[in-house]
């Protein structure tokens, strides 16, 4: 993948160094009304069963009637260093694919939907930090914050890729990225707020687990609407760059995962879709480019 060309995002915490925002805990006694042992187990549930972390904290926010996150405050030098472009290739590697989405959204999601695109902002972070939805951490994978508009992503998670699933190259990561921002879109167009609604009133788990995975399908799918805008745009992929992407794709499918872990998969336990679902709808945006051939909701089939 040819991305050295690509314009760098201003949109960038870089919060590594800081020391993982208080020794990994929670400090403060929680977020939005939640305590301690409530966000403990919300994320070990995210961790064993891939459900996006601030679905599950925004869910037992309301239900614990807490009201919005409050505001963190960071004094002005620390907000200065962490708005300094990033030295490093890993940090400048993000920090360019972000700022890709950024060109690519801004053209065509207006052309294709009417809505205005407002970017996200991405935070580089190293061990744990605060988010919007509470305290993020790097065993958590990247993740989308709806609360606050932001992606968090521990860049070992690219190494992990590697080590644990066999999976690398320069676009198997930039689909990570571009996932998450695909989470974002889909904030910007109203879709999460919808489906997180109808995640609280699901009449079981496996129905609330079923809008999970379509959510998570079109992420994948928009990460394919992206790559195909911005290949026609910039010409920077090449057809082993696709491959790396469904390789990604293929390795954390909600299947193989379970497999790899329990020796067997449960489909109603399934979040995030199987490896088949996941590289098919990259594809499905991939080769169409447009926004409107990732309505998972109505598909006969995820």
């Amino acid at each position: 993948m040819r991305w050295d060309d690509f314009r760098a995002s201003e949109n960038v915490e870089d919060r590594r160094g800081e020391g993982g925002g208080g020794g990994g805990g929670f400090p403060g006694g929680g977020m939005g009304g939640l305590g301690i042992g409530t966000i403990v187990i919300v994320l070990l549930i995210s961790w064993v069963t891939g459900i996006n972390p601030a679905i599950l904290l925004g869910g037992a926010q309301q239900m614990a009637g807490g009201g919005q996150q409050r505001e963190q405050r960071v004094d002005p030098e620390t907000q200065a260093r962490r708005r300094e472009a990033p030295t490093d290739r890993a940090g400048q590697f993000a920090t360019k694919i972000l700022g890709n989405t950024e060109d690519v959204w801004n053209e065509i999601l207006p052309n294709q939907t009417g809505r205005q695109y407002t970017p996200t902002t991405m935070v580089l972070y190293q061990g744990g930090t605060r988010s919007g939805c509470g305290m993020a951490q790097a065993a958590m994978g990247p993740f989308y914050c709806p609360l606050d508009k932001k992606v968090y992503i521990d860049l070992g998670f690219f190494k992990e890729m590697q080590t644990k699933f066999g999976v690398k190259g320069d676009f198997a990561y930039a689909y990570v990225i571009a996932h998450e921002v695909g989470h974002h879109v889909q904030d910007v167009l109203g879709i999460l707020g919808k489906v997180q609604s109808r995640q609280q009133n699901a009449s079981s788990k496996t129905e609330a687990n079923q809008l999970s995975v379509r959510v998570e399908l079109m992420a994948d799918c928009l990460a394919g609407v992206w790559a195909k805008n911005s290949n026609d745009r910039w010409n920077s992929l090449d057809q082993s760059d696709i491959q790396e992407a469904l390789n990604a794709a293929s390795a954390i499918g909600d299947d193989k995962l379970q497999e790899k872990s329990q020796g067997y998969a449960v489909p109603d336990s399934f979040t995030h879709g199987s490896s088949e679902q996941r590289m098919r709808w990259f594809m499905t945006g991939y080769k169409s480019g447009q926004t409107k051939s990732c309505d998972t909701f109505r598909a006969s089939r995820g």
